[in-house]
């Protein structure tokens, strides 16, 4: 994301941090993969205050705004850091602060359960020591802070071996405070521009490393970047990425600087899943065929990027998902309110 938002300081920490976490984990990389949370890097984060970065400084967070957490959200997907931040600060720890619950260190994650008291795909429920549901009451909407003991979570993983678990309530048993409808709309959408944030990340890396890997490979003779396909190819890329990054940073500055409450932030967050989904196959696709077949084999980087994203841009709801929220704002604008809405949202 863009460093204009935030201290520089702070984005060569984070750099400095998932750096130096990734070097640790390829020097204990073995054939056994753990996809749980780090506990390693989690005291880390905790230690820099970055595991609650917008949290309130009075709840023992650091106060920061969600420009410093998608820079955050990049340096690790940058760098293939898997990380809960998003499950614990930017969904459970809002949630909790929203509904006037305690928030403290305790390693968390977020879910909201449908009738039957069951939530799919939740992310790092597996590892948390508590996870904060909420769930439909009759009209209303509650919020709780569940010990995972007292939760059933069947352990599962993403396309890219994240934690995506299935996590399970009896809501006859829970208790909790009840919120508003759109407190349940905008833990979506917050999840959602979150996702769009690590895709960012990882599509900037992999045009790094296709550009990289151009320049270096040589066929019959010349680098593969003086090949007018592959230029062609990485130009798409690089064309690509700057979309999806302009989307996203459009959609964030509306959320921070309207509180979230603006009526066309869900068209904004729609605009940039759907850029970022599609920018998502164009890159992935262009990847693999420049690198070839050394770029599917385990001991090469670019499948740490191009995996998270294709998870990611299905997380939160779908591609197909949120082009039906763009496609029926643009049928509510109307041929003469269409222009309106796309100036009045940016």
């Amino acid at each position: 994301m863009s460093g204009n938002h935030i201290d520089r300081g702070l984005v060569d920490m984070l750099s400095a941090v998932f750096s130096s976490h990734r070097a640790r984990m390829s020097e204990s990389r073995s054939e056994n993969t753990d996809t749980t949370a780090d506990l390693e890097l989690w005291a880390q984060l905790r230690e820099l205050g970055l595991a609650r970065l917008t949290g309130s400084e009075s709840s023992g967070g650091s106060g920061a705004d969600w420009f410093a957490a998608a820079e955050l959200l990049r340096a690790a997907a940058h760098h293939a850091v898997p990380t809960p931040v998003v499950e614990h600060d930017l969904l459970a720890g809002w949630l909790l602060t929203h509904a006037g619950l305690p928030v403290d260190d305790t390693r968390r994650s977020a879910c909201v359960l449908d009738t039957s008291g069951t939530a799919r795909d939740v992310g790092w429920a597996s590892s948390a020591e508590r996870v904060v549901v909420g769930w439909p009451s009759g009209d209303a909407w509650m919020v709780a802070d569940v010990d995972t003991d007292d939760l059933t979570v069947d352990r599962g993983v993403n396309l890219a071996g994240e934690p995506r678990d299935i996590v399970g309530a009896r809501l006859d048993d829970l208790t909790g405070v009840e919120v508003d409808a759109a407190t349940i709309r905008r833990f979506r959408l917050r999840g959602a521009l979150a996702r769009s944030a690590q895709i960012c990340g990882a599509l900037e890396r992999i045009l790094d490393l296709t550009v990289t890997h151009a320049r270096q490979r040589e066929q019959f003779g010349r680098p593969l970047v003086r090949f007018q396909t592959v230029t062609s190819m990485i130009a798409d890329i690089a064309a690509e990425t700057s979309l999806a990054q302009a989307a996203t940073e459009g959609a964030l500055a509306a959320a921070v600087h309207r509180d979230w409450a603006d009526s066309t932030l869900e068209f904004l967050v729609a605009v940039a899943r759907s850029c970022t989904g599609r920018a998502t196959s164009v890159i992935v696709r262009n990847a693999h065929q420049v690198h070839g077949a050394i770029g599917t084999t385990r001991e090469h980087r670019l499948h740490e990027f191009t995996l998270p994203a294709l998870a990611w841009r299905s997380e939160f709801g779908s591609v197909h998902d949120w082009e039906r929220v763009v496609t029926e704002a643009a049928g509510d604008a109307g041929a003469d309110g269409l222009w309106s809405l796309i100036v009045d949202a940016g």
